[in-house]
């Protein structure tokens, strides 16, 4: 996700145990934070001790780095500062809770209130997380200017102005944020509007000093000061409901001559501001991320039975599928308000006539072939192993094509789907693929490709579509929607799965939330506003 993208939380305690005898406790929270390497727990930060409550809420508040594809566990310990020391005894400990920052950001509002455990024998309350987008100011805007009787400054004919705008710094220089177009031979210019983002306009401070320089262009460079003048955002804003007009003064003619006036005015024509809209808004606006999922049961894979399979599970150690699906579905669930998702094989024989099959339901149910959370789908997808006949072809149309028709019965924005297909790779029906590929590209939904095993991933990597957009007969993808990873080059020698699932889940999800936008911006779909 776009790095940077900081989350404010916000604390709150309900029915905290009570500790002390005298009075109620004094409560503070701590919050630690999970090295995904190393997984030991790391304080972060605490908030500031509210004395004699129960149902505290907090002021300070933790801002932290979020990023979706990340798996970013948080812990909070809860304790009374009874005896104001800096060092926490057992006999202040009122429980602790263990959230992931995707659980909150993913809940409704962003609201989550979990139970503190922790206490043995005693009801600790629970804890209450807001989870806001820190403001970087996203905010666009959009402006247009004119001017009136600027001064003439080329010997043969009138002058060619153009504006240069500023941004005043914390230590009073300035730093060029924008220059418009040159208008040729007059003294009355209509520049073309221009969008600019307020960030570099004014760095989110809306009262800072804006400095617009006048110039008359030369071909040499040595481009002539006609005058300047000085605003600032809020000032500019109020062209929202009336023309402001602004003198044009150029100091050293102002110090020189008795009667100056100005040396012509600049009039803001209009002036409209757009927010740019992050994934955030979307998931906290109640957009749902619907996952499905799709494993290869070719023969190409190998018998299960034998070691050699990618979906052999030794009693040690996963299969390559089992270990993908759980990397990148247990980061997905946290988004997905019901856990229930829909798994299907593709590309082997079904009991008891042995017909082949490119969709079925993994858990054997036509009717609902939702699985109840990752751990629904493992099970679910060993049992159908020890069921069904692994055969071919491999094709992925089929599949594509079910969660599209899915994905185009709601449209508004309030569903996005994700398929997550796990494959050897070798595929049958490519031109398919690529058909229903273009096809789902102007649907809410993305998917993601697994690569298993040793094969050559060639086709895998034309899916993807990052060098060269997905094409089929002459149409193009209307957006990139698939993001293909070989498994192998996550999977480390020394053998540690925790930290190569992590990466690999971190891979294969980073592009979903540009895709989810690019979805929402074509379709010109805002993000519903959370109700306060």
């Amino acid at each position: 996700s776009v790095p940077g993208t900081k989350v404010e939380l916000t604390v709150s305690c309900r029915n905290l145990l009570d500790m002390d005898t005298f009075s109620k406790s004094d409560p503070v929270v701590v919050l630690f934070v999970q090295d995904s390497g190393s997984s030991e727990w790391k304080e972060f930060g605490r908030t500031e001790v509210i004395d004699n409550t129960l149902n505290p809420d907090f002021v300070r508040k933790f801002v932290l780095d979020y990023y979706f594809e990340e798996k970013q566990n948080l812990r909070f310990d809860v304790v009374s500062a009874g005896s104001h020391s800096t060092v926490l005894g057992a006999q202040d400990f009122l429980g602790q809770a263990f959230v992931a920052l995707g659980e909150v950001i993913g809940s409704q509002r962003g609201r989550l209130e979990r139970a503190l455990t922790g206490v043995p024998g005693k009801r600790c309350g629970t804890i209450l997380l807001l989870a806001e987008e820190l403001s970087n100011c996203r905010d666009i805007v959009t402006m247009q200017l004119c001017a009136n009787k600027l001064d003439k400054k080329d010997f043969f004919g009138k002058s060619d102005p153009f504006l240069v705008f500023y941004r005043s710094n914390e230590d009073g220089t300035f730093t060029i944020c924008h220059k418009t177009e040159v208008v040729k031979n007059t003294l009355n210019p209509v520049w073309q509007p221009f969008t600019i983002p307020v960030r570099a306009l004014c760095n989110g401070d809306y009262d800072r000093t804006v400095k617009i320089d006048v110039y008359d262009w030369d071909r040499d460079g040595s481009h002539d000061f006609i005058g300047e003048f000085a605003t600032s955002y809020r000032e500019l804003s109020r062209a929202q409901s009336q023309f402001t007009v602004y003198e044009v003064l150029n100091p050293r003619k102002k110090c020189k001559k008795k009667k100056y006036v100005n040396s012509g005015t600049v009039t803001l024509l209009s002036f409209s501001v757009e927010s740019e809209f992050t994934f955030v808004d979307y998931i906290r606006g109640g957009t749902q991320l619907n996952f499905t999922v799709a494993i290869d049961f070719t023969a190409s894979n190998g018998m299960p039975s034998q070691p050699t399979s990618l979906h052999y599970a030794s009693p040690y150690q996963l299969s390559a599928y089992a270990l993908a699906l759980k990397a990148v579905g247990e980061i997905i669930q946290d988004y997905d308000s019901d856990k229930l998702f829909p798994a299907y094989g593709f590309g082997a024989k079904l009991p008891p006539d042995g017909k082949i099959s490119h969709q079925f339901p993994l858990n054997n149910n036509e009717d609902n072939p939702s699985c109840a959370g990752i751990e629904g789908v493992l099970e679910s997808y060993l049992q159908s192993l020890r069921t069904v006949q692994l055969y071919g072809p491999t094709n992925f149309a089929p599949v594509i094509n079910q969660v599209a028709g899915a994905a185009a019965q709601v449209t508004d924005g309030s569903q996005y789907h994700v398929l997550l297909i796990i494959t050897d790779g070798v595929i049958s029906d490519m031109l398919q693929t690529k058909e229903a590929i273009v096809a789902a590209s102007a649907l809410p939904m993305s998917i993601i490709i697994v690569g298993v095993g040793p094969a050559e991933f060639e086709a895998m990597e034309e899916l993807d579509g990052d060098e060269v957009r997905v094409s089929s007969r002459g149409r193009y993808a209307e957006r990139d929607i698939v993001q293909f990873v070989p498994f192998r080059d996550y999977v480390d020698d020394s053998g540690n799965q925790v930290l190569s699932m992590a990466r690999l889940a971190k891979d294969v999800l980073a592009e979903i939330p540009e895709q989810l936008l690019s979805y929402m911006k074509t379709r010109d779909i805002k993000p519903r506003r959370a109700d306060p």
